[in-house]
């Protein structure tokens, strides 16, 4: 199939998009404009369709098994014999070309022209009226093209043209399709500023002053340059300036903050950094970052430092698909997820296992989740076959070089990761690549360390490679640390990757085991979150360590959230097509699990949480345990007024390994009683279980019930958001819940919900979190999944409410959000 330039070019003339604001304005100096409306959009080039970036091609569908059957063996679950494996990369159209066009002008005050792509799924191609103006490699980058030498300067328009290509068996779990997220184009002069040659340290942070160091490099020749900077505080006060004059294009100088409000996850404090370039009395850019000002040290003796304080990582993995909405990044989406997860108590993220989008970035900086970049999944040895091994020879130091100048001003960062279960960590040609990667993050930011997920401990230590890390990172093999820890000088180790257990929300299943082998002919695992992965274990065993081990520093789980593709423990089985592993489900509702890392690492707000649900019809008399996640040290559980006991969390420890230690005990009884309370003989019987939660010195602290459902009476509506911008890419979230008339959901209802919005916005998507659903996320009709289920609705361009309106169950509600 071949790409038509010429026809591209004249759809693109034919449109003819102005590009809004930058024809006003005319005495700016520099443009940044957001190319998001207006692009045509074709799979075979063509039959167009007019789309807005990003833009996930594949995430409407259809599910089906055959977009990317596999015939493999998953080594990395340790797998020896190949199988089907049919929802691997989340059974959507991913696969194949797909092909993009729009147009722009440009005024001719501006003589220099770059395009910012921050991503795009995959090998992206792009041409700028005809001309190839550049090819990358790596979906998952950014990466930029000086377009100057190939448009116009006369302000007629430009036809901008991008093809694509997905290979099959390229991916271990869904990476989307399409200009997946944003596309800037930057005017300037031809003198002018760069952000990705501007670096801001925190040199250092001495009580009430901090120093803080800018380098940065012009690019383009003049004479009589100058460089001004103004730094502002959040309230656009003045704190801090400094002007140079610059001769050989380049400026490294200091200056001092007094009094300054540090970053951090508990207070994610930015600062405004406006930078000015002057030619004589001319001002000729000016560009504005934000900025933190934090400090960070790893050492044997104090773990991980931010601010001068010790402190570990209560993190989690995730992928870059953003459930419903797929791989097509939103600010709305993402800071619901880190509202979500923050409530829990995490502080950090791991991007696993690809760079993370400069939108994802900007809202772990304003909202303090602290992060850990990953660049690769794989180096030479290909885990599938047309995996990023086919571009790590020629396009790996590019591409290491691009995430670095990108993000490294971000005061969310906090480490790099060259590697995620790298083949290659048992050799010495594995060590030198680690060894050389980490050398160019230092080249590039010498102000951050580097670490790799390891999940072969005894291969890494042994050839060296671990050794080799500035943070030595393990997946999983918890029991292992205690002899990975005397082969590590450094005297830390990171739990970078962690638990792997696996549940399905509102889903219980009898008897209550500990396995790491369950599976159910419906496809679905056990909420009481006991069960778990060959490789992996339960969070009690991370807890533990994390706990009782001082050189551990932390943890980052798998997952925060489920993600599409990669169905362990149902590679197998079909149509499960999504993950298990999350905390919160793939519509972010959070999982029971969710309030057991909930009871250990927020330590803010009480966790009271309990566990099942209360609605057995033909379970009456039959063992029916109840779990109780809660910070508190003791509760008495009540069932229908009657006691059935107190408890208190037990003490429980595990003594250190030594080198012929592979699985100690630690998936028992007794390290759940360290984090759970348990009531394991309890009998159903319809009607109120009540928990009465009592502090250290024994005094009633808290309570909470759960009831029995009756029938199904109402359509309950809650929205995460009160308002919304008049903004198309501003999202609200609506959970929607069958409850009976008193407010109790029905656990096990799967009425066939629609929805229908009106007003001043729009559907956007639906998803019921169930990971055996073939439903369509794009159409305004899905059954709920345990009684529950959320649509995502947009707003509007124009003030005024925008309502949604749900049927189901010859049940109807309706739900007004103002678009303000």
């Amino acid at each position: 199939m071949s790409f038509n330039h010429k026809l591209l070019f004249t759809i693109a003339s034919a449109l003819c998009l102005p590009l809004g604001m930058a024809e006003a304005a005319q005495a700016q100096v520099r443009q940044e404009i957001t190319l998001q409306d207006g692009w045509q959009f074709s799979r075979d080039s063509i039959h167009w369709q007019t789309v807005s970036v990003p833009h996930d091609w594949a995430i409407a569908g259809p599910f089906d098994k055959k977009w990317d059957l596999q015939y493999v063996a998953i080594t990395q679950n340790g797998e020896t014999e190949k199988s089907e494996k049919s929802g691997r990369s989340g059974a959507l159209p991913w696969i194949g070309k797909g092909y993009y066009v729009r147009s722009f002008s440009v005024p001719s005050r501006y003589q220099h022209a770059v395009l910012h792509f921050d991503g795009a799924m995959s090998e992206p191609t792009v041409y700028v009226n005809g001309h190839r103006a550049a090819y990358w490699a790596y979906g998952y980058n950014a990466f930029r093209v000086d377009v100057t030498p190939y448009i116009h300067h006369d302000g007629r328009p430009n036809t901008l043209s991008v093809s694509l290509s997905n290979e099959e068996e390229s991916s271990r779990w869904y990476p989307g399709g399409g200009i997946y997220r944003p596309v800037t184009l930057i005017l300037t002069g031809k003198t002018r500023l760069d952000r990705w040659k501007t670096f801001y340290q925190a040199t250092s942070v001495q009580g009430d002053e901090a120093l803080l160091r800018l380098q940065t490099a012009i690019d383009g020749k003049g004479k009589g340059l100058a460089l001004a900077l103004t730094l502002l505080d959040a309230n656009g006060h003045s704190v801090a300036t400094k002007r140079i004059d610059i001769s050989d294009g380049m400026a490294d100088f200091s200056f001092s903050v007094k009094n300054p409000k540090l970053w951090s996850p508990e207070t994610p404090y930015l600062y405004s950094a406006r930078l000015q370039l002057y030619q004589g009395k001319k001002l000729i850019d000016e560009r504005q970052d934000k900025i933190g000002i934090r400090t960070i040290s790893f050492s044997k003796e104090h773990g991980f430092m931010l601010n001068g304080k010790s402190r570990k990582f209560q993190g989690v993995c995730l992928h870059h698909d953003l459930g419903p909405l797929g791989a097509a990044v939103n600010k709305a989406a993402l800071i619901r997820q880190v509202e979500i997860l923050k409530d829990m108590g995490c502080d950090a993220i791991r991007t696993s296992h690809n760079m993370p989008s400069t939108m994802q970035m900007e809202v772990y900086d304003s909202l303090g989740m602290m992060v850990m970049a990953e660049s690769f999944d794989m180096w030479k040895y290909p885990k599938c076959k047309n995996g990023y091994a086919r571009f790590f020879d020629r396009w790996a130091d590019k591409d290491i070089t691009n995430l670095v100048l990108n993000h490294r001003n971000h005061p969310s960062l906090v480490m790099y990761s060259i590697g995620n279960e790298i083949p290659e960590q048992w050799s010495e040609e594995g060590r030198q690549i680690a060894e050389h990667l980490q050398d160019l993050c230092h080249q590039l930011d010498p102000t951050r360390p580097v670490t790799q997920g390891m999940d072969r401990a005894e291969d890494a230590l042994k050839s060296g490679f671990a050794q080799t890390m500035d943070i030595p990172g393990f997946n999983y093999r918890v029991q292992k640390y205690d002899t990975n820890i005397q082969q590590l000088p450094k005297g830390f180790l990171l739990g970078s990757e962690t638990a792997s257990t696996v549940s399905s929300r509102g889903v219980y299943k009898f008897p209550v085991t500990i396995s790491d082998h369950n599976t159910y002919p419906d496809g679905q695992c056990s909420s009481y979150d006991t069960e778990y992965c060959s490789w992996s274990n339960l969070p009690d065993a991370d807890f533990l360590m994390q706990d009782d081990r001082t050189y551990t520093i932390g943890q980052f789980v798998w997952t925060g959230f489920d993600y599409l593709g990669e169905p362990t423990p149902y590679d197998n089985y079909w149509p499960s097509r999504s993950s298990y592993f999350g905390i919160c489900d793939l519509a972010g509702l959070p999982k029971d699990r969710y309030y057991l890392y909930r009871s250990v690492w927020n330590k803010h707000s009480h966790t009271l949480h309990v566990l099942p649900h209360w609605t057995w019809p033909g379970r009456e008399g039959q063992v029916t345990p109840i779990f109780v996640y809660t910070d508190y040290p003791s509760a008495e559980l009540f069932i229908n007024g009657k006691s059935q006991g107190r408890h208190s969390k037990k003490a429980y420890t595990v003594a250190a390994a030594d080198a012929n230690t592979e699985k100690p005990l630690l998936e028992t009884k007794g390290l759940l009683e360290r984090y759970r309370l348990m009531w394991d003989s309890v009998r159903y019987e319809p009607g109120v279980v009540k928990v009465v939660a009592y502090d250290e010195k024994g005094n009633i602290a808290d309570s909470t019930v759960v009831k029995t459902a009756g029938p199904a009476a109402k359509l309950m509506l809650q929205s995460d958001r009160t308002s919304l911008h008049r903004d198309k890419n501003d999202l609200a979230y609506i959970t929607v819940s069958l409850t009976d008339k008193d407010g109790t959901l029905c656990p096990d209802a799967d009425d066939e919900i629609t929805v229908n919005v009106t007003g001043n916005g729009g559907f956007e998507a639906i998803c019921n979190g169930d990971a055996t659903s073939l439903e369509s996320f794009k159409s305004p009709h899905m059954k709920l999944f345990h009684g529950q289920l959320v649509i995502t609705v947009h707003a509007g361009t124009a003030t005024g409410p925008v309502t949604v309106t749900v049927k189901g169950h010859g049940l109807q509600n309706s739900i007004s959000i103002p678009v303000e």
